[in-house]
């Protein structure tokens, strides 16, 4: 099978140290081409990375017929626009998260797929690809904790800088669409369902105007998941997943480090087993299963009805802080 193609939407950092080294590894990806709006920063990267084409705009990216696909690790207010006009130029995408700044917007990102039903779109929540999620899931869906009750998440780091994208209340910026999105989708993902309603606490940067604290709970038809995320805390991440006969728990499961060994743990009863995994790379293995569902036309292991489940309950999620209450999804 031969590798796909790609294209990368911009120079951000995420993309440069993290993703694209990675997809770089991959069996079925093939980096071709790299685009900002400064056409020194592009070639710069190219070269540092050994891409063959430079491009110093992404509308010429998007006209490069020998790119197949793109990578967009764009500021959060661009992921749909850029999409949208990915898709029209008839490459496949693969948009960081959250995949919008609302569900309208993801909405309108699932319409625009529509017309284009040969093309593959996913949002890049990697974690779900790294086999300790995948054991996880494994173990919870097969009763190996009994019935899931409950799934607690905690996802914090500390970035108090104005000019981070991150820190920027207009474009999408807030702890909730960096990283709060992570503890909501891996609860659904575990859970394997929908949440009825949720409740939230959302605490406010005076400066910033982004959510720089927020816990929530969801309610689904079998149990709860509790959150809390933070840009303003001591860095810090874990997953336990609580069931009637044991439990799970994930002691890295977000930024799983591309160059050691991850560990999880399942207690059943009275006997808790370590579990350990070889090394890998969930960027690796992310970018290879979209390229493979590319090639052979399959689908997308994440697909964007997902993406669009996820931001209907982020949104819910900060409309109850609003309200101080419940809200019903």
């Amino acid at each position: 099978m031969s590798k796909v193609r790609w294209g990368v939407l911009s120079t951000a950092d995420i993309g440069l140290t993290k993703v694209l080294p990675a997809m770089q590894r991959g069996e079925h990806c093939r980096l071709l081409a790299i685009s900002s709006r400064d056409l020194a920063r592009a070639q710069e990267a190219a070269r540092t990375l050994g891409i063959p084409k430079a491009y110093g705009s992404y509308e010429e990216l998007l006209a490069d017929p020998e790119v197949e696909a793109v990578y967009i690790p764009l500021p959060n207010h661009l992921h749909v626009p850029w999409s949208i006009r990915a898709l029209e130029a008839g490459k496949h995408v693969l948009c960081e998260k959250p995949i919008a700044l609302s569900a309208a917007e993801a909405q309108q990102l699932a319409d625009a797929a529509r017309a284009h039903p040969h093309l593959e779109v996913m949002e890049a929540f990697m974690y779900r690809h790294h086999p300790q999620w995948r054991r996880a899931k494994e173990i919870v869906a097969g009763g190996g904790i009994g019935e899931l009750k409950t799934v607690h998440s905690f996802f914090s780091y500390d970035n108090r800088d104005p000019h981070d994208i991150r820190n920027q209340a207009d474009i999408g910026g807030g702890g909730i669409m960096d990283i709060g999105c992570y503890n909501i989708s891996l609860s659904r993902f575990l859970f394997d369902d929908e949440p009825r309603r949720v409740t939230s606490l959302v605490e406010y940067d005076p400066d910033f105007g982004t959510d720089r604290l927020a816990s929530g709970i969801l309610e689904f038809a079998r149990g709860t998941a509790t959150f809390t995320c933070s840009t303003q805390l001591s860095p810090y991440q874990r997953v336990n997943a609580y069931g009637s006969e044991g439990r799970v728990e994930i002691e890295i499961p977000f930024n799983a480090p591309p160059d050691q060994r991850c560990r999880i743990w399942h207690q059943r009863g009275d006997e808790i087993e370590e579990i350990t995994f070889d090394i890998c790379d969930q960027y690796t293995i992310q970018g290879d299963l979209l390229s493979q569902a590319i090639r052979t036309d399959s689908a997308v292991p994440t697909p964007l009805s997902d993406a669009l489940a996820n931001m209907r309950v982020i949104e819910a999620v900060f409309r109850s802080s609003e309200q101080g209450g419940w809200v019903s999804l």
